[in-house]
C-alpha cells in the first residue's frame, strides 16, 4: 500500500468542504486571493502553511478531491509570487520560448505583429458645426461689408447651408455692423431686407432678433450706444416688414427687468416707431441705400466721358471709371462712349483711343466691350432718329475696332444674327414697338389710363400685346417706383379691358427670357422682375398657378427666369404678403385691396340712405382706381338684392353714361355675382330671381358684352 505521505489528511480534507464554495485554494490571477470570509482566508492560510511544511517537492497530489495547482518555490524554500502566464520572478525560468531577461518587440521581425504594439491614445479637436458656421458667416459679412454685393453674401449663405443656425448669423451681421459707420449699418438692414423669406425665414428673423436683445448688456460693454443702435435697427426691420411689431410685445415678457434689453425695446417703441412720420425718419437715419441707382452710375459715365473729351486725359479717363467699380456694368460705358462718338464726331479719335486703352489695360473685359457694341447695334435704328448719320458711323467703328484688336471678331456673326430683318412681318414689329415706346412715355407723364388704352385699341394688333407688356415692364424697370407703380396698376386695368390672361402670361415669359439682357442695363432686374410678378398675382392679373404654367414654359437653359419666379413665389408665401407687395412702389393709390373695398362699402351704404348720384360718382373717380371699378358694381348689386331697393341701378346707369365705368368693367362685376351666386343665395333665398331681372335690365341698356350669359347661373 502506497505511502499517504504528501496527501492531505483526513482532518485537513474536512476543513476543505466546509469552506466557501467561491473560495478558490490558488488563484491563477498575479494579484493576491480575494476571500470574502475572514474565517475562510484564516483557514485557507492555514491549511496551505500546513500542506507547504509536510509535502515534499516531488509529491503529487491527489486528485479525488480538488485539483491544486502546482506551486513553484526556490531552492531557498522562500515563497514566491506567481505571475500571470508562468513568468517567474527571481530564481525562475520564465515564459515559455523566452530567450533573454528583457523582451521586446521588433518591427523588422518576420513574425512582427502591430497589434502588440501598446496602446497610444492621440487627442484631437473635436469639430463643432455651430463654431464652424459663426467663423464662415464671419467672413461672408466682411466680404459684403467690402464689396457690397448683395446677390454674392446670398448666394454664400445659401451655399454654406446650415439653416438652422440663421439666427446666429442675423445676431453676428448686425453686432459687427454696430461697431462700424453708418454705412455697414445700412448695408446690414439692406442685406437682410433681401435675405428674408428668400433664405431666412420669419421666425429666425425673430428669433435673431431677440438673441441681439437678450445680448445687450454684454454688446455695451464694448459699444456704448448700444441701446439707441440696437432700437433703430429693430425699428428698421419693423417697417421694412421683415420683423412684426408684435415682437416687441413678446420679447418683453421675456427680458428680466433690470436688462438692456428693456431699454432697447422700449427705445425702439417710443422713440422710433411712434414718431410722425417714423417709417421715412427710420429709413433715412443711416443714409438711404447704399448702392447708387442705376441713373446716378448711367449720369456719372456721361459726366467723366464729357470731361475727357474736354481734356483728352485718357489716365484720368480710366482712373475714373476705375473708382465707379462697376465692372459688371462697363458695358455701359462702351454704349455710351460711342454714342458721344457719333453725336460729336470730332471727339470719335479720343473716344476710339479711350476704348482701345481701357482695354489693353484689361480696365474693359472682352466680353464687356462686346456687350456694349451689341447693345448700340440694337437700339441703331432709334438713334438713327436723333442722328441720321448713326448707321453708317457704326459700320465705320465696327472694323476698325476689329483690326485694332479691342473688339472680338465674333460680335459680326452675332450682330448680324441679330440685326438681320426677315421679312414685313419683322418691319411691321418694330413699326409697333417704336409706337408703344411713345404710348407707355406719354402714359408716364399724364397717368390716362383711359387714353393709353384707346390709344392701343387704334394700332389694331391685339396679337402684339405680350410685346406692349415686356415693354412696359422693362421701360418702369429703368425709372422709379413711381413708374414702376404706375406700370402695375396699368395692368391691371388693361387685364379687365383687352388684355387675356394669355396675353399676361406670353408677356412674361418673353421678360423672362431676356432677364439677363435686361439685367446688363438694370442692375436690380431679376429681384424687380419677381415684385411683379408677386403684384400681378395679388392683383388678380395672375392666378398663383400661372406662374407654374409661366416656369413650365420656360427654355431649360433659363435658370434666370426660373430663379425670379421662384423669388416671386417666396414673397407670396410670406406673412402679410399681401399688404407687403401692394405698397412695394411706395407710390400709386396707396390703397391696399380690403381698404379699397371698404371705402367702396361706405360710400355704396351713404349713397343709399339718401345720397345724390353725382356725389356718389365724384367718390368713385377719386379712389383713383379705374380697374377696381367690378367691385362698385358687384357690391352695388348684392347691396341692391339685400335692401330690396334698385336705388343702385341708377348709380350704375349713371356710372356707365359718363364712361366712369366701363363696359368691361361692369361684365366683370356681374360675371363676379354669377360665379358666387349659389353662396350668395344662402344669405338672400331670391337672389337667382334678382340677378336674373338685374342681367336683362344690364343687357337692354347696354351695359354688358353680348358674349355674357345666364347658362351657368341657373
Amino acid at each position: 500500500m502506497a505511502s499517504k505521505e504528501g496527501f492531505l489528511t483526513e482532518g485537513q480534507r474536512e476543513m476543505l468542504k466546509t469552506a466557501p464554495p467561491s473560495v478558490e485554494v490558488l488563484s491563477s490571477s498575479p494579484k493576491s486571493p480575494t476571500l470574502k470570509s475572514p474565517g475562510a482566508a484564516k483557514s485557507s492560510s492555514v491549511l496551505l502553511s500546513e500542506h507547504h511544511a509536510k509535502a515534499p517537492a516531488v509529491g503529487k497530489a491527489s486528485t479525488t478531491a480538488i485539483s491544486v495547482r502546482h506551486v513553484r518555490r526556490t531552492h531557498s524554500g522562500k515563497h514566491i509570487r506567481v505571475k500571470k502566464d508562468g513568468a517567474g520572478g527571481k530564481g525562475t525560468w520564465g515564459r515559455w520560448l523566452d530567450t533573454d531577461g528583457e523582451s521586446h518587440i521588433d518591427k523588422n521581425d518576420p513574425n512582427y505583429d502591430s497589434g502588440e504594439e501598446p496602446y497610444e491614445l492621440v487627442g484631437t479637436d473635436v469639430s463643432d458645426p455651430l463654431d464652424d458656421y459663426k467663423k464662415s458667416v464671419v467672413s461672408i459679412i466682411e466680404e459684403y461689408f467690402s464689396t457690397g454685393v448683395v446677390e454674392v453674401a446670398t448666394s454664400d449663405l445659401k451655399e454654406l447651408g446650415s439653416t438652422e443656425y440663421h439666427p446666429y448669423f442675423i445676431k453676428r451681421l448686425v453686432s459687427m455692423s454696430m461697431d462700424r459707420h453708418d454705412k455697414e449699418k445700412e448695408m446690414a438692414s439692406v442685406l437682410l431686407s433681401a435675405l428674408y423669406v428668400d433664405v431666412i425665414n420669419p421666425a429666425q428673423i425673430s428669433r435673431g432678433f431677440f438673441m441681439l436683445v437678450e445680448s445687450a448688456d454684454d454688446l455695451a460693454v464694448d459699444i456704448p450706444d448700444t441701446v439707441d443702435i440696437l432700437a433703430l435697427f429693430i425699428a428698421r426691420a419693423v417697417v421694412d416688414d421683415i420683423l412684426p411689431p408684435a415682437f416687441i410685445a413678446r420679447a418683453r415678457k421675456m427680458l428680466p427687468e433690470s436688462s438692456k434689453g428693456l431699454q432697447v425695446l422700449q427705445t425702439a417703441e417710443k422713440s422710433y416707431l411712434s414718431a410722425p412720420h417714423h417709417a421715412e425718419l427710420v429709413e433715412r437715419r443711416w443714409g438711404g441705400s447704399t448702392h447708387f441707382t442705376v441713373e446716378e452710375v448711367k449720369k456719372r459715365i456721361t459726366d467723366l466721358l464729357r470731361e475727357y473729351v474736354e481734356s483728352g486725359d485718357t489716365v484720368e479717363a480710366c482712373r475714373c471709371i476705375r473708382k465707379l467699380e462697376v465692372s459688371f456694368f462697363y458695358h455701359e460705358v462702351v454704349k455710351r462712349a460711342l454714342v458721344l462718338a457719333m453725336e460729336m464726331q470730332s471727339a470719335e479719335p479720343l473716344i476710339m483711343k479711350l476704348l482701345k486703352e481701357a482695354s489693353e489695360e484689361g480696365l474693359i473685359s472682352s466680353s464687356q466691350m462686346v456687350k456694349g457694341f451689341s447693345r448700340l447695334a440694337e437700339s441703331i435704328d432709334d438713334l438713327s432718329l436723333d442722328i441720321p448719320s448713326a448707321k453708317t458711323l457704326f459700320q465705320s467703328i465696327v472694323p476698325q475696332a476689329i483690326t485694332e484688336g479691342w473688339l472680338d471678331a465674333s460680335f459680326l456673326k452675332a450682330s448680324g444674327e441679330d440685326g438681320q430683318a426677315n421679312g414685313p412681318d419683322d418691319e411691321k414689329v418694330k413699326q409697333y414697338k417704336k409706337q408703344i415706346v411713345n404710348i407707355i412715355h406719354e402714359y408716364f407723364l399724364s397717368d390716362d389710363i383711359p387714353e393709353l388704352i384707346r390709344s392701343l385699341e387704334d394700332l389694331g394688333a391685339p396679337e402684339y400685346n405680350p410685346i406692349f407688356l415686356k415693354k412696359l415692364i422693362t421701360l418702369a424697370m429703368d425709372r422709379k417706383n413711381k413708374e414702376k407703380e404706375m406700370a402695375s396698376v396699368l395692368l391691371s386695368a388693361l387685364h379687365i379691358e383687352i388684355f387675356s390672361t394669355e396675353n399676361i402670361v406670353n408677356g412674361f415669359v418673353m421678360l423672362l427670357e431676356s432677364a439677363e439682357d435686361t439685367a446688363l442695363d438694370i442692375l436690380d432686374a431679376s429681384n424687380e422682375l419677381a415684385l411683379f410678378l408677386a403684384r400681378a398675382v395679388i392683383d388678380d392679373v395672375l392666378a398663383p398657378l400661372n406662374l407654374e404654367e409661366i416656369t413650365n414654359r420656360l427654355p431649360p437653359n433659363c435658370s434666370s427666369g426660373t430663379e425670379t419666379v421662384c423669388m416671386a413665389q417666396s414673397l407670396l408665401s410670406a406673412r402679410h404678403a399681401g399688404e407687403r407687395i401692394l405698397r412695394c412702389w411706395g407710390g400709386g393709390t396707396g390703397w391696399a385691396v380690403e381698404d379699397a373695398k371698404d371705402k367702396i362699402q361706405k360710400l355704396l351704404e351713404e349713397f343709399e340712405s339718401g345720397g345724390v348720384i353725382s356725389e356718389a360718382c365724384q367718390c368713385i373717380r377719386d379712389m383713383g382706381m379705374p380697374f377696381f371699378n367690378h367691385e362698385v358694381v358687384k357690391k352695388a348689386l348684392v347691396m341692391a338684392m339685400e335692401k330690396k331697393n334698385d336705388r343702385m341701378l341708377d348709380l350704375l346707369q349713371e356710372c356707365f353714361n359718363e364712361g366712369l365705368i366701363t363696359i368691361n368693367q361692369m361684365t366683370k362685376g356681374f360675371g363676379r355675382i354669377k360665379d358666387g351666386l349659389d353662396d350668395l343665395a344662402l344669405d338672400i333665398p331670391n337672389a337667382k330671381d334678382k340677378f336674373t331681372f338685374y342681367v336683362e335690365h344690364a343687357k337692354g341698356r347696354g351695359w354688358l358684352l353680348p358674349s355674357f350669359g345666364l347658362s351657368d347661373a341657373s
